[in-house]
């Protein structure tokens, strides 16, 4: 006779058992690498019994998703973890193989990072006897130069090692330099798509790029009285302003390619729900979000990457339960600690789908001809990260992962 099936554990244990486990499988992957030394962790594993990973995601480590874990991982109290993944990017940073301006790559290759130019994830193609890289993956996105800092400056406070800050400050002062766009709305654009040395400049802004891009101007501003941070973060957050649309409640995704038309179709979690933590002193205001995101982006018990999804996106639903939290709607998030839970895969890491596979509805750059970009069931760390974050409590945008600003602003009617 079959065993009767355990029943989900409750909400507030669940949240506990995401945190400490999430937590160990993070510490467990930084460990894994030898020596003490810089590390990259790779995004994806395979499914367990499914197939081998893609050849463009086996020796991937996004840059993304490895400022979230070093972030993370202070959040579970293990900041020497965090130091080597920190250290990780100063060395993508410092000795690029072709670049000496102060940029990162979208991912490099995962593992310990050696001596010399960092390695980028590629693969051998047998059939041409030819060496590939994916031309994302070598491009430099103007949000993962801001996701960087973020890591970069989180680790600063708890080291006080000034190579953190001064090199976050590097990766700000090419976004200042590199990608500001002032033609109405005025702006930081996406960033640079394919291999050096000409990579095709993308003129989209995004309201999530200025999102992360506003919160590492103004954290490093907090640090001297370099007039570029607190320019560069007036800039970012009058974009993300103009990007609310109250007749909706909701923000627009940004602009379209011309970088001035509004891109209002399509609907993106991330972009709805960061603004409210990442400038926490309009969240009142914009606190309609929370709704447009219930009524547009909420499928399965959680939520999807965007509007009418066709699958819970693990990623945003950390997401949402960290806003929800921060915005003082606990009993909104409290169904979501099991459902995240659920998701864990053997490894430890959650999966990025419990589906085979989700539509975002974007591109993954100028040369895709489809809507191409999907997330799988596959354990990613990225969405491990965000459990993390959100079963803490702490805030990746404000120093200190502060929430209480976020959440006394937002309670005030």
């Amino acid at each position: 006779m079959a065993a009767p099936p355990v029943p989900p554990a409750p909400p507030d244990a669940a949240r506990q058992q995401l945190r400490e486990g999430a937590c160990q499988a993070l510490s467990a992957r930084v460990g894994a690498l030898p020596g003490k030394g810089p590390v990259m962790l790779g995004s994806y594993e395979p499914a367990p019994g499914g197939e081998p990973l893609p050849a463009a995601l086996r020796q991937s480590a996004f840059v993304y998703d490895n400022a979230l874990a070093g972030i993370a991982l202070i959040a579970c109290g293990q900041p020497a973890a965090a130091r080597r993944i920190a250290d990780g990017v100063v060395a993508g940073v410092t000795r690029d193989r072709h670049y000496h301006d102060g940029r990162v790559r979208n991912a490099y290759r995962a593992g310990a990072v050696p001596d010399g130019p960092v390695p980028l994830p590629g693969w051998w193609d047998e059939p041409s006897k030819k060496w590939f890289e994916d031309r994302y993956q070598v491009g430099t996105a103007t949000g993962n130069v801001a996701w960087a800092a973020l890591l970069l400056l989180a680790v600063y406070e708890s080291t006080q090692d000034r190579r953190y800050l001064d090199t976050a400050g590097t990766l700000m002062g090419w976004i200042d330099k590199q990608t500001f766009a002032s033609e109405p709305p005025a702006a930081f654009i996406g960033g640079f798509f394919g291999h050096e040395p000409a990579p095709q400049r993308q003129g989209w802004k995004s309201t999530e790029h200025n999102v992360d891009a506003y919160a590492a101007f103004r954290w490093l501003g907090r640090y001297g009285n370099d007039p570029r941070w607190r320019t560069g973060a007036d800039r970012a957050r009058r974009f993300v302003e103009a990007m609310w649309q109250p007749g909706e409640g909701r923000f627009v995704i940004g602009t379209r390619d011309d970088g001035r038309t509004l891109n209002g179709g399509p609907s993106a979690l991330d972009a709805s729900l960061w603004p409210l933590i990442a400038v926490p002193e309009l969240a009142n205001g914009w606190r309609r979000a929370l709704d447009w995101t219930r009524s547009r982006h909420a499928v399965g018990g959680g939520y999807g990457f965007n509007a009418s999804p066709d699958g819970v996106w693990t990623e945003g639903t950390g997401q949402a339960a960290l806003v929800l939290r921060a915005m003082g709607r606990e009993d909104e998030a409290r169904p979501l600690w099991p459902l995240l839970l659920a998701q864990r895969a053997p490894s430890g890491y959650l999966y990025a789908t419990p589906e085979r596979r989700i539509r975002t509805g974007l591109q993954i750059g100028p040369d895709s001809t489809t809507d191409d970009f999907y997330y799988y069931h596959l354990p990613h760390l990225g969405a491990t990260a965000w459990a993390i974050l959100a079963a803490a409590g702490w805030n990746p945008f404000q120093p200190g992962g502060r929430q209480a600003d976020t959440a006394n602003v937002a309670n005030k009617e």
